[in-house]
């Protein structure tokens, strides 16, 4: 847009040269307008007027058009043609800034003269003008106000004008544009002599004046935050507090003079202050107040605020305590009694909580309470004194009556009287519902049969995540109500337990217990699923129960979303109650990913992805590998069963094999197949025969020595592992004459290689052995027998049994009906 008019003007200064006169360069044309500055959307006239001597008309036919901005307007040509005068009429000028033109067409169109016109608004007169004084210093005098909500779109001009009525003092203060406040010094203005002030708007459209504001300085000043110096008790004057207080220190100058106040107080345990403020009118710092119809005994927290009659208040004071006098606690309280235990046999076990009535005054900061029961007329005993609101006590089997009161420093309060309700089996009470109400509040409502004696209700309720019974609220409802609406100190998010009770003339009946939360949203955490057990194309899923302090809410649902690879995704809804989901008709083949979305009231919140799959067996072979194991335990059960009942020998044989008896063995019988492990039949009456494990031989050198005509006196050494053999057994197969366990228990000693196939000479020697092999011995040392020759005569020698015991007879043969097995090899060597 500055482009195109910056041509404008050079092609104006370019062409309407005109004709110089006197070496003065002339116009080529004269646009005059009504105005150059008019009011948004009035009319505009205009006219152009070309001169005779203008190069751009001189002998050529030229026509005259108008132009605003880039657009042309109709024109008129008035009578006198040589001239050349020509008039335009905008009926309403839209813009608020434009160039209005006027053109000569020929062989072009060329620009020979122009006016800008401008349009806007007169200014409206300024509005809430105020002024305010601050008396810190340095002291000034600020005043303020609106320009008007019109927009003029053409520049305005403000002056503030004052006017001081007892010095006939004017002055004038010019701002800058578009600001709309001002701050008069101190030599402006006098604080306590009235001053008029007003503030003036001016634009080419015209001028604009505020309503002038004739104020008192100091009237007008809002003073800096008082500070109370110290609130306390009036002795004798039990419902009163003294208060004294001061200006700030810039400000202490004004002790003198009267100011208004406001005091607000409450409670120490009271979030809201008294509405409305107490008024002090026309007081002097240096005096104190008396504030009074307070409680007694009771913490106030106390602030004050000031101003000059009808000056701006000052900031609220800090808050300052101060305590009323004591005196005893009036009024009574209510209370609420449960009671347990076995009523019967009168061993009753009371919870009483009690809170102030709306009438009762504690008149004290330091309160405690007494229980007390009567058993006798005259008696009284205290069973509980606790400053908390609740006690719990067995109640004495003789009490007749209950009594509570409160006690502080200066005395106690009336006792009141608790009946005590029994408990009683009746139930009247369904459909309890806890509705939110506000942070603070939540509605209770229920339904009650009509019950004859029913006297009313008790709601009662306590955090749930809090076991401190001093928490726990009630409030006493009458039979006519279903609903409550009970305040707290709810927190949200945090579970609260709400009882309803129904309270006949003779007890209490069985409540209605529900879960309520103020506020709620979506659970802390969600558990994690569990595969319990799957089979066929099912799969059964559980999990764990939410602590109740990560809930956030009352759970309404559990959703379970499975999906396999190529499946879209299910959706199951679970029971809160039962936590456990069954997954039908899956394909066995897939490997299916599921997920949990718990969700209350409040929100919702998914959990962790699992994947699960079926194993690569159905459910046919699933029963054929139950059914062979149960038919393989079934048979190892009666194969158990018969071994241990059973009377055959053989089959006894292989589960309880019998220890060798070398008193009942017969050589004769032994061979090689005979040793591994072979068994006679059972089937038998004869005595069972037994096999030793092994048969050993001993080769001695041949050519013995005179003092070896006898090795084994010469050998002081052990002889019980002379059973081992050096040339090895014939008789079993792989033995390797190491097995040290085993301990022959006799050894033949043959003087020829045992190789040899003539033996002429042998001995027998029993083992040193302490392993009673035989039956018939009773003790570890051997009877004393002799060694017998090949010949079959006695030698002198004693090898089993000591010699000093033994007295061989000369020609005795040997007892072959006690060593069946040395007959039997003797038998063997004679053959």
């Amino acid at each position: 847009m500055i482009s195109t008019w910056v041509s404008v003007i050079v092609t104006l200064v370019a062409f309407v040269n005109g004709a110089r006169n006197d070496d003065v360069m002339l116009p080529c044309a004269t646009v005059q307008t009504s105005s150059s500055v008019v009011r948004l959307g009035s009319p505009v006239t205009a006219t152009c007027v070309i001169r005779d001597s203008c190069p751009q008309v001189i002998g050529q036919n030229v026509r005259i058009e108008w132009r605003l901005g880039n657009g042309f307007l109709p024109s008129s040509s008035v009578a006198n043609e040589s001239s050349r005068i020509s008039e335009v009429v905008i009926p309403s000028f839209n813009h608020t800034r434009e160039f209005l033109t006027c053109c000569v067409h020929a062989s072009t169109t060329q620009v020979v003269g122009g006016v800008e016109i401008r349009a806007g608004y007169p200014p409206q007169a300024p509005q809430n003008l105020s002024c305010q004084t601050n008396l810190t210093n340095p002291n000034t005098l600020t005043c303020s106000w609106a320009p008007g909500q019109q927009e003029t779109h053409l520049p305005t001009k403000y002056t503030l004008h004052t006017e001081i009525r007892d010095s006939n003092e004017n002055n004038t203060y010019k701002l800058l544009p578009g600001i709309h406040h001002y701050t008069i010094p101190r030599s402006g203005f006098v604080l306590f002599s009235d001053i008029e002030i007003y503030v003036k708007a001016v634009n080419e459209l015209g001028v604009a004046t505020s309503a002038p504001v004739i104020l008192e300085p100091i009237s007008a000043a809002k003073f800096d935050r008082p500070a109370i110096l110290r609130i306390h008790a009036v002795p004798k004057r039990y419902n009163c507090l003294k208060l004294s207080w001061s200006l700030s220190q810039q400000q202490a100058w004004m002790h003198d003079y009267r100011l208004n106040l406001e005091v607000r107080l409450k409670t120490a345990d009271s979030s809201q202050w008294n509405d409305p403020p107490i008024q002090v009118i026309r007081s002097r710092q240096t005096r104190s107040l008396d504030l009074c119809r307070l409680l007694h005994g009771t913490k106030y927290l106390a602030q004050i605020r000031v101003r000059y009659q009808q000056s701006p208040w000052s900031e609220w004071s800090r808050s300052q305590s101060g305590v009323t006098l004591e005196s005893a606690p009036t009024g009574r309280l209510d209370s609420w009694m449960k009671v347990s235990g076995d009523h019967m046999h009168k061993q009753l076990s009371i919870h009483l909580f009690w809170k102030p009535s709306k009438q009762f005054r504690a008149n004290s900061q330091n309160v405690s309470y007494i229980v007390s029961v009567k058993t006798l007329p005259g008696e009284k005993g205290k069973v509980c004194s606790t400053k908390e609101n609740y006690c719990t006590f067995q109640l004495p089997g003789r009490a007749k009556r209950l009594y509570l009161s409160a006690v502080n420093a200066a005395g106690r309060s009336s006792p009141t009287e608790v009946q005590i309700y029994l408990p009683k089996a009746q139930t009247v009470i369904s459909d309890v519902a806890v509705i939110p109400h506000d942070d603070r509040s939540l509605l209770v409502q229920w339904k009650s049969l009509s019950s004859p004696g029913l006297s009313g209700f008790v709601v009662e309720w306590r955090p749930l995540l809090q076991t401190d019974l001093s928490l726990t609220q009630f409030e006493i409802a009458n039979r006519n109500q279903t609903g409550l609406l009970i305040t707290g100190s709810f927190e949200p998010y945090k579970p609260y337990g709400i009882s309803v009770y129904p309270r006949f003339k003779d007890g209490i009946g069985r409540p209605q217990t529900v879960n309520a939360y103020s506020k709620q949203k979506a659970p802390s955490m969600v558990p994690k699923i569990h595969i319990k057990k799957s089979w066929q194309s099912y799969v059964e899923l559980t999990w764990d129960e939410i602590p109740l302090d990560q809930r956030n809410g009352i759970i309404q649902s559990y959703k379970v979303f499975y999906w396999n690879e190529e499946g879209p995704i299910n959706v199951v809804n679970a029971d809160p109650e039962e936590r456990r989901v069954v997954l039908k008709g899956l394909n066995t083949v897939f490997l299916y990913d599921a997920l949990m979305m718990v969700s209350t009231f409040g929100g919702s919140l998914n959990g962790s992805t699992i994947h699960f799959k079926f194993d690569p067996f159905d459910a046919v072979g699933v029963v054929t590998v139950v059914t062979v194991s149960g038919v393989g335990l079934a048979l190892l059960v009666i194969l158990i069963v018969m071994t241990c009942f059973s009377t055959h020998r053989r089959l006894k044989g292989h589960f309880w094999p019998t220890v060798p008896d070398p008193a009942n063995s017969s050589i004769k019988r032994w061979t090689s197949e005979s040793t591994q492990d072979s068994y006679l039949p059972w089937d038998t009456d004869e005595p069972d025969p037994m096999y030793l494990s092994q048969l050993s031989f001993l080769d001695f050198p041949v050519n013995l020595s005179k003092e070896d005509d006898d090795p084994w006196l010469s050998n002081t050494e052990d002889t019980s592992d002379l059973g081992e053999s050096i040339c090895g057994s014939p008789f079993i197969i792989g033995y390797n004459g190491s097995n040290s366990d085993s301990v022959p228990y006799a050894t033949v000693i043959f003087t020829a290689p045992c190789s040899s196939p003539t033996v002429k000479d042998h001995v027998y020697l029993r083992s040193e052995s302490t392993q009673p092999l035989l039956e018939t011995e009773e003790s570890f040392s051997p009877k004393c027998y002799q060694n017998v020759a090949a010949d079959g005569m006695p030698n002198e020698q004693c090898f089993f049994g000591p010699c000093h015991d033994c007295v061989p007879e000369k020609g005795a043969d040997i007892l072959w009906e006690e060593f069946p097995f040395l007959r039997a090899l003797n038998d063997i060597i004679n053959e």
